[in-house]
């Protein structure tokens, strides 16, 4: 029995002076470490996909390209990289799903995701020191999460944004949003740009979802566009042409005059500004206006995938041609659904567009197209004019950065990564954005949002079935109207 014991216990006495050999020797990895030159970086894309909601495969889907491209050049900083991907479902459980399945497969950090429910996402994040980098924006948690490392100014700054943008060019505007919780912000940050420019209050109308008829919401935001003035016809009764004195073009309407000779040059200079260039028939300042700015009526609608079903029902609805101006944002929006739409002969045709990052056409996204091309060649899902795929980019340029910055062999954690985002300053995204910090001192006082360090959008148009920059409207920094704002979340 004595016997018995002693063997025991130097066979204990052996396996851990083996093990403690090892560790110092490095002889093996530990189960789950990341920190060796050869190991893997795991982390998590998820988006909502195949809902009858707002869904964004483009997101997971550009993951997935950039995980292929990145592993066939070296992985990051010798690691290679393996990109989880989840169907949030639109939905809280779903968020709250993918957040524990990136706990329990230990992720270092969640990466350009998108959920409107941030609080069933962020919480489990937040109890492992998951970082959130570059989520879409749509969620308040994002930008007040010390965990949250946002890259653009999210929905707050596309709100206030086209604020700003129909504030110069309407008496009266109108805004369809979601009946939830993420869309009752929309209202108070889209009145801040309209203050801004001394605009009145926007009408606010609500609707489902998943509302499959939204023909109520297009006859109460056609009855209040009716009553912005007496701008609301051109006379020229097309249902795709838009009124007169907006600013835009159209294949039977010119413009008003008010815009400028030259594009909006955008974030990355002259470069960005030629790429957008308009279309021959664009609006001249020689053309004569019919109507004052000031007295358009103009009709924006920020519904995700519903925005089409919503211009659908309104352009059905319009039978008197009123043709108020019409606007969207970012991601509500895109090149692939104009193009979807009928291109030239979209009801899109004309629309105001606020964005956060350049025109699709910006030789700036000339490396994502080629990762796009090169690794996600028959995917349908991922597009270079998505708003989903290109903030998944940008959020995966941003990690790259991050990580680059660790030491040769350095373990790499979850903690770890959120530290290093902390004290790092000037993260470049090639000229995308402006170069991106969320030091303490980088904060700004906005309302609801202090995780806000990227207030920047751009200005576009819908013209000739292209978006493209808007005429004489420079990239605006929303911070300082942000600022000013009412608290709404």
């Amino acid at each position: 029995m004595t016997k018995s014991r002693r063997a025991t216990t130097l066979s204990r006495l052996l396996l851990a002076a083996a093990t403690g050999a090892c560790l110092t020797t490095a002889c093996g990895v530990l189960p789950g470490s990341s920190g060796d030159s050869g190991g893997t970086l795991t982390v998590m894309t998820f988006a909502p996909m195949g809902t009858k909601a707002t869904n964004m495969p483009g997101m997971p889907g550009m993951a997935k390209a950039y995980e292929r491209w990145i592993n066939a050049n070296g992985g990051i900083k010798g690691r290679k990289l393996r990109v989880l991907t989840c169907n949030e479902k639109n939905t809280a459980t779903g968020a709250a799903d993918c957040a524990r399945e990136a706990i329990t497969k230990k992720a270092v950090a969640v990466v350009g995701s998108y959920s409107q429910y941030g609080r069933a996402f962020m919480a489990p994040l937040e109890a492992e020191g998951i970082p959130f980098i570059g989520g879409y924006g749509v969620s308040a948690e994002e930008f007040q999460s010390t965990l949250s490392y946002p890259v653009n100014g999210g929905q707050p700054a596309l709100l206030a944004g086209a604020g700003h943008q129909l504030g110069k060019a309407c008496a009266q505007v109108s805004l369809v949003r979601p009946d939830t919780l993420a869309g009752d912000t929309m209202p108070v940050l889209l009145n801040a740009g309209l203050k801004a420019n001394n605009s009145p209050e926007a009408s606010d109308i609500r609707a489902a979802e998943d509302a499959a008829d939204l023909m109520p919401q297009a006859r109460e935001a056609l009855a209040g566009a009716g009553s912005g003035g007496s701008g609301g016809s051109s006379g020229t009764g097309g249902t795709a042409t838009k009124d007169a004195g907006t600013g835009t073009a159209t294949p039977a309407a010119k413009g008003d005059g008010t815009s400028k000779a030259t594009a909006s040059p955008g974030p990355s200079g002259p470069a960005a500004g030629s790429a957008a260039s308009p279309s021959p028939s664009a609006p001249s300042s020689a053309t004569a206006a019919k109507g004052s700015p000031s007295s358009k009526s103009c009709v924006t609608a920020v519904l995700g995938a519903r925005t089409e079903t919503f211009f659908d029902a309104f352009r059905r609805a319009d039978t008197t041609h009123r043709n108020p101006q019409i606007s969207s944002v970012l991601g509500s929006v895109s090149q692939a659904l104009v193009d979807r739409t009928g291109g030239k002969e979209s009801p899109f045709e004309g629309a105001y567009v606020t964005s956060w990052y350049p025109v699709s056409t910006d030789p700036l996204w000339a490396p994502m197209r080629k990762v796009i091309s090169d690794e996600a060649f028959g995917d349908n899902t991922v597009e270079a004019d998505d708003s989903g795929a290109q903030t998944t980019w940008i959020a995966y340029t941003v990690l790259n950065q991050v990580v680059q910055k660790f030491k040769d062999g350095e373990d790499i954690t979850a903690r770890k990564v959120a530290r290093m985002l902390n004290e790092t300053s000037g993260i470049s995204t090639g000229n995308l954005t402006p170069q991106l910090s969320w030091r303490y001192q980088d904060m700004r006082a906005v309302a609801g949002f202090p995780r806000l360090v990227n207030g920047r959008v751009s200005f576009q148009v819908v013209q000739q079935g292209r978006l493209v920059a808007q005429l004489g409207e420079q990239d605006v920094d929303m911070t300082a109207v942000l600022e000013s704002a009412p608290r709404s979340a």
